[in-house]
């Protein structure tokens, strides 16, 4: 995939404005990979390279969108980019159990996104949705799904196979649907007026991280200082890109990806707002990025119950709190 030319004029723009920033051919070049096509959920990252703040600490970087046909993550462990967004703290734990070293070094969503949509009005509770036939994927089936479960008594029977078209849902009142917070709802209430309830998977207890940033051992031995940079600046990105001007980072997203429109961005900043997705829990006084080695626990023993996860790992191995954990990020004030 070729490197986004336009995110890295957006950042020699910035970095000419920079008075005490280093001079561009000083930069060093850093290749961070998404998990998806650019979106309002990758908005923090953007806005670093916008405003100028990863070039503040002497990265110069490039952001490489993932997408249907794109691994990024594999792109990261043949050496041709240095840090990859993560989905869910599964991926960090089947890494130690293939014996990959990849370590999470930042979590950007303190909660996890992942929600269940129902009409409004056919579950009052996350125990409600056991009543629905459930709309789930094959990826959410061998995970979330079995920690439901486990946890709640969901059985296998109610859950249909999702795929990711809402009709389904749209026409039938006894039916549930998986989605992300800030997307699925928005489209069903676009496309057929319902606006759906919503049940954040987080808050019933799925107490994963998410959107994570990892890279590989060798870069944290070899340039702690760059993976510094990068997590920090990240955290002081996604603050910024929440409640501060986010304009030039909007305008970045939109140009890797011209199916995102500012109407998208807007719903999808006020629900991660709302729902304390990215300054939630530890976030509050450890800073963005935050990780506590209790919640990476939590989430392994829940995982190894539900039978997700083999029992024995060294999970100590799939994490390190050495980037993190400052207060940075909160202690920011908005910028307009």
């Amino acid at each position: 995939m070729a490197l986004n030319a336009t995110t890295k004029t957006g950042l020699a723009v910035a970095v000419a404005g920079l008075a005490s920033a280093a001079t561009a051919q000083d930069l060093k070049p850093v290749v961070f990979g998404t998990n998806w096509l650019a979106q309002a959920e990758h908005g923090g990252f953007y806005q670093s390279v916008a405003d100028g703040t990863y070039a503040e600490c002497g990265l110069d970087v490039t952001i490489m969108p993932g997408g249907p046909q794109v691994n990024n993550r594999a792109l990261m462990l043949a050496g041709k980019m240095d840090f990859h967004m993560g989905g869910d703290m599964l991926q960090a734990f089947n890494a130690v159990a293939q014996g990959i070293p990849v370590v999470m070094v930042g979590a950007t969503f303190q909660k996890h996104p992942q929600v269940i949509l129902a009409h409004p009005g056919k579950a009052e509770s996350f125990e409600d949705l056991k009543d629905l036939t459930l709309l789930i994927g094959d990826n959410g089936f061998t995970s979330y799904y079995q920690w439901m479960i486990s946890e709640y008594g969901f059985t296998p029977d109610q859950r249909e196979p999702y795929t990711f078209n809402p009709a389904p849902f749209i026409a039938d009142e006894n039916k549930g649907m998986q989605g992300y917070l800030s997307s699925e709802p928005y489209a069903v209430e676009k496309e057929s007026g319902i606006v759906p309830d919503v049940f954040l998977i987080a808050d019933a207890g799925f107490s994963s991280y998410a959107t994570t940033i990892e890279t590989m051992a060798d870069t944290i031995e070899n340039d702690p200082e760059a993976v510094k940079c990068f997590v920090e600046g990240s955290a002081k990105g996604w603050y910024n890109f929440l409640y501060g001007d986010n304009a030039e980072a909007r305008e970045l997203i939109k140009t890797d990806n011209p199916d995102m429109t500012d109407d998208k961005i807007d719903y999808a900043i006020s629900k991660m707002k709302e729902w304390g997705i990215v300054d939630s829990g530890d976030a509050l006084e450890d800073g963005i990025m935050a990780i506590n080695p209790a919640v990476v626990q939590d989430f392994y023993d829940k995982m190894v119950t539900a039978g997700v996860i083999e029992d024995g790992l060294d999970i100590e191995a799939s994490y390190t709190t050495e980037f993190v954990n400052a207060g940075v990020g909160m202690d920011l004030k908005p910028s307009n």
